[in-house]
């Protein structure tokens, strides 16, 4: 391409300058070049219809599309997908959003840019809608991407080894296929919400370059609510309608049923959601941590940009204290005075530290650590938020207009000579009376949700609390006059004491709302009997159930209950279904694709 005199609106030193810069152009700053001379700033009395428009519609033909995958457990990376996609839109970016079990793997080869964000699950694993997705981008039917750009968002849990697992080995596979990095992953621990948002920051960056200057200008973030939106980071606070225990006298558990008052709020849910409660520490837990390291309480500190608040009030309600990790065992050492913390934390055996941080907390630490240097300052500069706890929500907004139901198991224990008290749980269990309030939000969860047809029988298995969210789905069915037949299948230690909701079940089951219910109390038998054991004494059935489509949820425990119930429901589709191993696993993993098979584990 050159610029001859005769035919161009250029002098001769201009065209000259032009021949010599052209050809040395890559195709990225040919695209910005376009855009540029297109912005109205440049084309200021210059002939914009003759001018502007070429240069327009070589920059368009050169805009690239993006596709936004998220693989989601509790919603977290769903809601900032959603939200990503939202500002990109109004950038005029073409967008495609999907789940990563929605999306056609095969479809991966046609991607130009690339935007995945994933949580990790349990000890290492993807989300269970990310499954199908990661398990093609390992196999050999991987197409190569070359001239793909991604970038990954991970979010994970740094108390677990497998820290963003799955976001990590996502970030290399795709590398490996041959795409290029647009962005540097980003992991994020529980309190993702600030790294999450410079990832955000920096991709879009990336993406805006070498776009034209007239799809720049038009870069307007969403329209803002002018009504309040209560959120993670804006809780509403709920007034507590009622607190009971409803394990009996004599049971070793204590199990709340908790209900909230939601009116006024604009939070809206649905059977399968949980609901976000931001917790604060045990007061005693606080004085002891300060008293033993000496601190003045009313120290004032930063707990975030541009903010501060005294020292006594910031581990109170904004710091976690109760819980150790790998990566706060490290920061530690680099305050202590004590070498042996330095050698636990740089040992070869990981074992060693893994043991230590089991069931010890902050004040552990800094007894056992001893002397430390730095100030108060220094040693919360260390310390990750509090997190919220997520609970399945044990109501129908329909059956229940303006109110909200949870079912949280008090956890207590003794570990190395001092009580020990779950953060939350407790204080939902000691310090929340009817007429106090709980800062909550919505956390939506579409992987655990009611069939979209009402007449679709379900599948309902879940121990202890892990049958909260049965209630809801029940609660909806009733509410709806839905005519699908449901059978539960529920587990605890013992019938008399821990029968949780009981004469609910009983009086779903007299008037046909629940159709079948069997139930397994472990510690009431001689051999123990949990609740895959009643599924596989009724496998005939159960697969029957399946076959006519029925859909399938699990929820509670993911370490034991919810990995046997899994291994039994292939047991079944094995022998009822005359099905070789790996065809049986073909047949949940289909079923899982469909929405069949959904699970609320933890």
């Amino acid at each position: 391409m050159s610029f001859e005199v005769s035919n161009s609106p250029f002098g001769p030193e201009q065209a000259d300058l032009l021949n010599k810069l052209v050809p040395t152009l890559s195709k990225e700053q040919r695209i910005w070049l376009s855009g540029y001379l297109a912005g109205p700033s440049v084309a200021q009395g210059a002939e914009q219809d003759v001018a502007a428009e070429p240069a327009q519609a070589v920059a368009t033909a050169e805009k690239r599309s993006i596709t936004i995958l998220y693989g989601s457990h509790t919603g977290n990376c769903q809601a900032l997908s959603e939200e990503l996609a939202e500002k990109l839109k109004a950038k005029d970016h073409d967008v495609t959003l999907s789940a990563m079990d929605d999306f056609k793997p095969k479809a991966l080869k046609k991607v130009e840019d690339l935007l995945v964000l994933t949580s990790t699950h349990g000890e290492g694993d993807p989300p269970d809608n990310a499954l199908s997705f990661y398990d093609f981008l390992h196999s050999k039917r991987a197409p190569k991407l070359d001239g793909v750009r991604f970038s990954v968002l991970s979010l994970g849990d740094s108390s677990y080894e497998l820290f963003c697992h799955t976001g990590k080995e996502i970030d290399q596979r795709l590398e490996e296929l041959g795409a290029e990095r647009l962005y540097p992953r980003v992991d994020c621990d529980l309190d993702f919400e600030e790294p999450a948002e410079e990832w955000e920051q920096g991709v879009l960056q990336e993406l805006e370059q070498g776009q034209p200057a007239s799809a720049q200008a038009s870069s307007a973030e969403p329209a803002t609510q002018t009504a309040t939106s209560f959120s993670k980071k804006n809780p509403f606070q709920a007034e507590i309608i009622e607190n009971i225990n409803l394990n009996g006298r004599g049971s070793n558990k204590e199990t709340r049923h908790i209900e909230l008052d939601l009116e006024g709020s604009g939070l809206v849910y649905q059977p399968g959601d949980s609901l976000g409660i931001v917790p604060e520490n045990d007061q005693v837990l606080v004085d002891e941590l300060i008293e033993t390291m000496g601190w003045d309480p009313g120290e004032s500190v930063q707990i975030g940009k541009g903010e501060t608040r005294r020292l006594s009030e910031a581990l109170l309600t904004t710091f976690e204290i109760t819980n150790l990790t790998k990566p706060l065992l490290e920061k530690a050492a680099a305050l202590s005075e004590n070498d042996e913390l330095e050698k636990l934390v740089q040992s070869e055996d990981a074992s060693l530290w893994k043991a230590y941080i089991e069931g010890r907390d902050l004040l552990d630490l800094v007894q056992d650590y001893g002397p430390w240097k730095g100030s108060a300052q220094d040693f919360v500069g260390i310390l990750r938020k509090i997190p919220a706890r997520l609970y399945s929500i044990a109501s129908s907004s329909s059956a229940n207009p303006d109110e909200v139901h949870l079912t949280i198991s008090a956890v207590r224990y003794e570990a190395y000579g001092r009580n020990r008290k779950g953060v939350c749980s407790v204080q939902c269990a000691e310090r929340s009376e009817p007429g106090q309030s709980l800062p909550v939000y919505v956390q939506k969860n579409d992987n655990f949700r009611l069939p979209a047809d009402p007449s679709a029988p379900i599948i309902m298995v879940g121990a202890g609390t892990g049958v909260a969210p049965y209630r809801s789905f029940l609660e909806e069915r009733e509410e709806t006059e839905a005519e699908g037949d449901s059978w539960l299948f529920f587990g605890d230690q013992h019938f008399v004491t821990d029968f949780l909701y009981q004469t609910d079940w009983q009086g779903w089951l007299k008037e046909g709302v629940l159709s079948k219910m069997d139930v397994a109390f472990s510690r009431d038998t001689e051999e123990k009997v949990y609740v895959q054991h009643k599924m596989q004494e009724k496998g005939p059935e159960l697969y029957q159930w399946i076959e006519k489509g029925a859909h399938i949820y699990v929820c509670g425990d993911e370490k034991y209950m919810a990995k046997d119930v899994e291994q039994t429901l292939l047991d079944i589709l094995q022998t009822e279904g005359k099905l070789t191993e790996e065809a049986a696993v073909d047949y949940l993993a289909e079923l899982r694709r469909e929405k069949r098979y959904q699970r609320d584990v933890y």
